[in-house]
């Protein structure tokens, strides 16, 4: 048995929340060349999408393993600490407490984690996303695994026609409920319609038993409280004979859905498909976007990565992309650009609320004269 983990953290940006410096890299890939040759990891690739570093590794030690993810945790700090000599924006900001204590879940990094008996030929594709939370992998997913108009194996490969389990977490309440595709369909539609409440955490072939897909679904507000960066969330798919081929797989991403996220975490935009060069984020903090990068399992060993994105195949999901985006940024601060309120409360916004709720007055069904409304200013001398 082979576990793939990739658990990634924001650890400090260059410039701002835009990228990150090569140097928190090299600082990552040296922690977890030393975990390959003490035996933890079978093999490793440090990547990246905005400002997030990503651990993709693999090992023999199952999910939630202690070594693993604290070869993690060490490759983060150490990274943060060059960030902090750098003075790159908001080092450490994902890392919410001082000391490990055995799993980096509930920590402030995220995690998708797979363990799979590894198939004659094993290809999978890890998904990275920046600017944007968990339930931004809702929709693919769906499109992926229950969708015939974008799957066309679940109609005609006989592997794929008997459907999907869905594992969907309420992460506000920490409950799980699993449907099946294609009968649950539409029960399914009505919790990963609201995303930032219900997630896909996990898909499995109804065929095998064998685990499809997994997401991370960490909430870094949920976790401090407070928000201090959005969730940046990561996935691994499996690919080809009794999953979707990888043409299936990537094939959602042409459409730039609308996700939360973008500047300081509290608008609406489109997700762009991008190639790890131009996985930099720019206008107004993003737009959000994702990065594919596929591999090849071998024994353990990653062979690759091939970017998935880097293809002109997805131009037009790009060009797409930045028409959403524009029609998105005149709205300014009015919703639906803004997120709604229920979204904001781990802003700064109820702090302005508060600060004002002396100043709301009942609702008595008159209307305030000029001289009253002028009174409420206390800026104004009416005197």
């Amino acid at each position: 048995m082979v576990t793939i983990s990739v658990i990634k953290a924001d650890i400090g940006g260059w410039v701002g929340h835009s990228g990150v410096h090569p140097d928190l890299l090299e600082a990552a890939r040296e922690v977890m060349e030393k975990g390959r040759k003490q035996g933890v990891l079978l093999d490793y690739h440090v990547a990246y999408c905005g400002d997030d570093v990503n651990l993709i590794m693999t090992h023999t030690r199952g999910n939630e393993d202690p070594e693993v993810h604290g070869l993690a945790w060490e490759a983060f700090q150490k990274a943060t600490e060059v960030a902090k000599s750098l003075k790159l924006y908001g080092a450490g900001q994902d890392l919410l407490v001082d000391a490990f204590s055995g799993n980096v879940r509930g920590m402030g990094p995220g995690v998708a984690e797979m363990t799979i008996e590894e198939r004659k030929s094993e290809p999978i594709i890890v998904f990275m996303g920046d600017k944007t939370s968990p339930g931004a992998w809702n929709l693919p997913l769906f499109r992926i695994f229950a969708d015939p108009f974008n799957t066309a194996g679940l109609v005609i490969a006989p592997s794929l026609h008997k459907g999907f389990r869905f594992e969907i977490h309420d992460i506000q309440e920490s409950k799980r409920i699993f449907l099946d595709a294609p009968e649950e369909m539409y029960d399914i539609l009505a919790f990963i319609g609201a995303p930032e409440r219900y997630n896909i955490k996990a898909v499995y072939s109804r065929a095998t038993g064998e685990i499809a897909a997994v997401s991370s679904t960490e909430r870094l507000s949920l976790v401090a409280g407070r928000y201090v960066g959005k969730d940046d969330p990561v996935m691994i798919v499996r690919c080809q004979s009794q999953f979707p081929a990888v043409g299936e797989v990537l094939e959602p991403f042409t459409f730039p859905h609308l996700v939360p996220g973008w500047m300081r975490g509290s608008h609406m935009g489109p997700i762009m498909p991008v190639s790890l060069e131009q996985a930099r984020t720019a206008r107004f903090d993003g737009p959000p976007r994702v990065v594919a990068l596929g591999f090849q399992i071998s024994d353990g060993r990653l062979i690759g990565p091939v970017d998935m994105f880097d293809n002109p195949a997805f131009d037009e999901a790009r060009r797409m992309a930045n028409q959403v985006a524009d029609y998105m940024r005149r709205h300014g601060p009015f919703e639906p650009h803004r997120l709604p309120l229920e979204e904001m409360e781990y802003t700064t916004l109820p702090d302005i609320l508060k600060r004002l709720a002396s100043r709301m007055e009942d609702l008595d069904g008159r209307t305030a004269t000029t001289e009253e409304a002028l009174r409420a200013m206390p800026e104004m001398d009416v005197d």
